[in-house]
């Protein structure tokens, strides 16, 4: 994503429809992924993805370079998502089920075999999905992407401490929701 120039943005932003193209192949994986553990679902992902891109595309003359591109894609991505997310709540009205043959026991180091990892990875996602979109954003943004708090705060445009209070809070429910599958 970092070898988007600026001169491809400002030929995108123009209507530049190969500059465009560009611009999406470079950033559509970030996207996806960032889409992907917020909504936590392929399809939602999928159309998170091509709304954004379309924001982009509409709103791309007016990106002033005052922070880097990455973190403008990641802002519209992460406040898309965790509307999308906080909507489908609303309309589902469904509640996280665990199921304990899959969470139960320590989790593995080392999981022994593909359906270990597989195994390791839904008690996981699971364990995501129990949190409020704005949380888990939070969570994603800092343990899967990387991003350090300050980053986090510019992207979804909060203060520093609420970064630091829904990493908090998320934590918590995630030890208690780990605790209580365990045992």
């Amino acid at each position: 994503m970092n070898d988007i120039s600026d001169d491809t943005l400002i030929a995108a932003s123009q209507g530049n429809a190969e500059a465009f193209e560009a611009v999406y192949k470079a950033a559509s994986g970030l996207v996806y992924n960032v889409a992907l553990r917020i909504v936590n679902n392929r399809e939602d992902a999928q159309e998170v993805t091509q709304e954004v891109f379309l924001i982009v595309y509409d709103k791309l003359k007016t990106f002033r370079f005052e922070s880097s591109f990455k973190t403008w894609v990641y802002r519209i991505t992460a406040n898309y998502a965790i509307n999308w997310a906080k909507k489908e709540s609303r309309i589902r009205r469904k509640t996280v089920e665990y199921d304990d043959t899959q969470m139960s026991g320590a989790p593995q180091e080392e999981p022994e075999d593909e359906e270990s990892k597989v195994q390791n990875v839904q008690a996981a996602q699971k364990l995501l999905d129990a949190l409020p979109p704005d949380q888990r954003a939070c969570v994603v943004l800092r343990n899967l992407e990387g991003l350090s708090y300050q980053e986090i705060a510019d992207t979804l445009k909060i203060n520093i401490n609420t970064v630091r209070s829904r990493l908090n809070r998320a934590r918590e429910k995630l030890l208690t929701l780990q605790k209580k599958v365990v045992v």
